[in-house]
């Protein structure tokens, strides 16, 4: 299946007669799937050792803080939806942060740093190799309990 970039004016036109093709064809069936561009490696490991010391700050495991902190309290408009539950009337559902976009997740995180340095908390910047270190092996020694 072909993919197209919108930006590109070439790919926009293709685009265009190709759902022409498929709207004379009038029985086709079609599926229609937007792609945005995904959260890098590099800020996934880093989200993750913000949460880890995050947890550790706090004397909570990383997933209570993951889902407590970060999508819950700093990141809702991001992470919380509701659904219709046939016992519950409506319940929230977490959304996955593996499908947040680059840029949901720098502002995510962006959010959860500004969050925790309001509660007497300060988390490393990207760049901050040293600090990050630390945590890394601060997370290594102290695994059994968060």
């Amino acid at each position: 299946m072909p993919i197209y970039d919108l930006h590109n004016p070439l790919d926009r036109e293709r685009l265009k007669k190709r759902i022409g093709r498929l709207l004379d064809a009038e029985s086709a069936i079609v599926e229609l799937t937007e792609k945005k561009p995904q959260r890098s490696r590099a800020q996934n490991s880093y989200l993750h050792l913000l949460l880890g010391e995050l947890a550790l700050q706090t004397g909570n495991t990383i997933e209570w803080v993951k889902v407590e902190y970060y999508k819950k309290e700093c990141n809702r408009d991001l992470f919380v939806t509701r659904r219709a539950d046939k016992m519950l009337g409506t319940a929230e559902v977490l959304r996955s942060s593996a499908d947040l976009t680059t840029d949901e997740m720098t502002l995510s995180i962006e959010r959860l740093k500004k969050w925790a340095a309001e509660g007497g908390i300060a988390l490393p910047d990207a760049e901050d190799r040293a600090w990050l270190d630390y945590i890394e092996k601060e997370i290594t020694n102290n695994r059994m309990w968060i």
